[in-house]
């Protein structure tokens, strides 16, 4: 096809398409076709280079929109998780058919709990209460896993793409703040405002909270990080005073938890703190708790203390288990998904279905003004007891065994790692271990806002030891630098 006639396509096409779409505006009043063009590039990059899909996933998720239908159990996040789903099958198609799938990263022990607890969903979703909801969240959390931990582990066998993906989730997030801020500014800044300002990018102000968290120690970590070009450090101080303004109009008392947390877990690994020491240290909490467990529920709840506005307040209601709204909802949904899980210890209700199914096994003396019946606030708040509900011990036990595995790994990549290595696994095991912290008080990891970094974060772990801690000679054939310094 010579050049004139090739020009004439693509006038003609274009003509063809503009009328068409003027057309449907003026007579139809119709305006999809003009995401067209949108589509067929996506859909090209989809057969040429999907990883610049998965980067552009990375970047819309803080910014995607939750449509949701709770009455059928059904809710999907626009445009990313139908794009998620396009990577999935992708890649299932090039698995099948081309069989080439890096042993190093399917062999991984993280891998391998991740096929148990994929394999457990699947198991328990056959003897689900709800079949088609459990069906739902089996799939959601496929196309979670699939490109953010498969497919973003062969993508961050080099260092860089580790950084682009970092840094376009961080820039998203930070447009969600600055929206967030500026809508919360003009109620000046107040509490029971803060629950709600994020929306429609993020349900409510915990898991927004759990990200701003999630993503603190990677904007620190980009101030320090080893041979940084001073333009990018002074970006990413700004980043950090950002996300901690925000963290703290958030009001989530979670996140300022798992931050604490975090922070102990670096102290820990830094220091080289001996395992025994911190087993030790643990087992005499709970002794002393248990010994004075009596004392201690006495004490708390005198605690009067609902949540403010008022920095110290707030930080004081934490522990406030007689009269916060918010607190006491947390232990009534716990106690009933343990009461839950006394009426199905093995199998569970069935994966994504503790909403609908919790009504009945709450007590009337539990119930807060916030309680509801309807199934319409949310699930069990915890991400230990949530899979315990729905999947049963065995659900419950996979998922511990699973995010310890990742701590392991992570410090473990943290140790053998040159400096670079050093910085960004550290980077990553903080962002993890905010979430598994957090995740004592709510769960996400069945949306996209925190699967995304979460299963990001731990594939990073598992590129950097499997292809960025061993001796670098080995590496040369993906194309990355010899130097033990990069």
């Amino acid at each position: 096809m010579n050049e004139k006639l090739k020009i004439g396509w693509v006038y003609g096409l274009t003509s063809v398409f503009l009328l068409v779409n003027l057309y449907l505006v003026v007579q139809k009043d119709v305006y999809w076709l003009f995401l067209l063009p949108v589509v067929l590039i996506v859909m090209y990059y989809y057969l040429t280079a999907y990883d610049k899909i998965l980067l552009l996933i990375t970047f819309a998720t803080p910014l995607a929109v939750n449509i949701s239908d709770l009455e059928a159990g059904l809710g999907i996040s626009l445009p990313t998780e139908p794009l998620m789903f396009g990577v999935l099958i992708i890649f299932l198609i090039n698995v099948i058919y081309q069989n080439n799938y890096d042993k190093k990263i399917s062999k991984h022990p993280v891998s391998y709990l991740i096929y148990m607890n994929l394999f457990w969903i699947l198991i328990t979703t056959f003897t689900s209460e709800l079949p088609i909801v459990s069906i739902k969240f089996f799939i959601s959390r496929l196309w979670f896993v699939v490109p953010f931990f498969f497919v973003a582990a062969l993508f961050f066998r080099k260092i860089e793409n580790i950084h682009k993906f970092l840094w376009l989730y961080l820039v998203g997030l930070l447009i969600v703040v600055i929206y967030t801020i500026s809508i919360h500014s003009q109620y000046g800044f107040d509490e029971e405002t803060g629950h709600w300002v994020m929306d429609p990018f993020y349900n409510d102000h915990t898991a927004y909270g759990a990200a701003l968290s999630m993503f603190l120690p990677i904007a620190i970590g980009f101030i320090v990080y080893p041979k940084q070009k001073n333009w990018i450090r002074i970006v990413a101080t700004t980043a950090t005073f950002i996300l901690i303004i925000a963290i703290l109009l958030s009001y989530s008392r979670a996140a300022w938890l798992s931050i604490l947390a975090s922070a102990g877990l670096f102290i820990l690994v830094v220091f080289r703190i001996r395992y025994y020491w911190v087993l030790g240290v643990l087992i005499l909490l709970v002794g002393l708790f248990f010994t004075f467990q009596h004392q201690i529920i006495d004490r708390l709840e005198k605690n009067k203390q609902d949540s403010s506005a008022n920095f110290t307040e707030h930080v004081k209601s934490i522990t406030n288990i007689s009269s916060d709204a918010s607190n006491l909802e947390r232990i009534n949904r716990w106690q009933a998904a343990v009461r839950l899980y006394d009426e199905r210890p093995v199998f569970g209700w069935g994966p994504g279905t503790y909403q609908f199914v919790y009504a009945p096994f709450q007590r009337s003396r539990e119930k807060t003004i916030i309680s509801t019946n309807l199934g319409d606030q949310g699930n069990a708040h915890s991400e230990y007891l949530g899979p315990l509900a729905e999947t049963g011990l065995p659900g419950m036990i996979i998922v511990i065994l699973m995010f310890a595995t990742i701590l392991y790994s992570g410090i473990k990549t943290y140790e053998k790692g040159n400096k670079k290595v050093k910085f960004l696994s550290m980077m990553a095991l903080m962002g993890l271990s905010t979430y598994m912290a957090h995740g004592v008080l709510n769960n996400f990891l069945d949306t996209d806002k925190l699967s995304v970094p979460f299963w990001g974060f731990t594939a990073i772990i598992v590129a950097l030891e499997i292809f960025h801690t061993k001796n670098p000679n080995e590496n040369n054939h993906l194309g990355l630098k010899s130097n033990p310094e990069d």
